[in-house]
């Protein structure tokens, strides 16, 4: 079984900086291609960032390239976003998400096979 838990959210102010972590268990963690997303009320869940297994690949949206990195530990079996730079549009429910089929990074939220729960980030004006 495969188990997804964030962590790292919370309230800062625009123009701070949050780290949101997510411990991933199951037979194959390394080798999973991960994602992050986010959503708010009322919105389709959207890409924010993903990687591939070994983080050789690596996709940002536009609206947080430059300001978020992704980046995981095999050996810890964790994926993390490192978030700069926070805007108020950046607030929203954050999800990580697992691709267990070994493939490059994806996109959109159909193809990922597990998630977590979400943690909450308000970024304050």
């Amino acid at each position: 079984q495969v188990q997804l838990v964030e962590s790292g959210g919370g309230l800062v102010q625009a123009g701070g900086s949050l780290r949101l972590s997510c411990a991933v268990s199951g037979r194959t963690p390394s080798t999973y291609s991960m994602g992050w997303f986010r959503q708010t009320p009322g919105k389709e869940r959207e890409i924010v960032a993903a990687i591939t297994v070994s983080g050789s690949n690596i996709y940002y949206a536009d609206s947080v390239r430059g300001r978020f990195t992704i980046f995981r530990d095999n050996a810890k079996n964790t994926v993390y976003l490192q978030m700069n730079s926070l805007k108020s549009e950046d607030t929203a429910v954050y999800y990580c998400a697992a691709d267990v089929l070994n493939r490059a990074y994806r996109t959109r939220p159909t193809e990922y096979h597990y998630w977590g729960q979400g943690t909450q980030v308000t970024v304050s004006s």
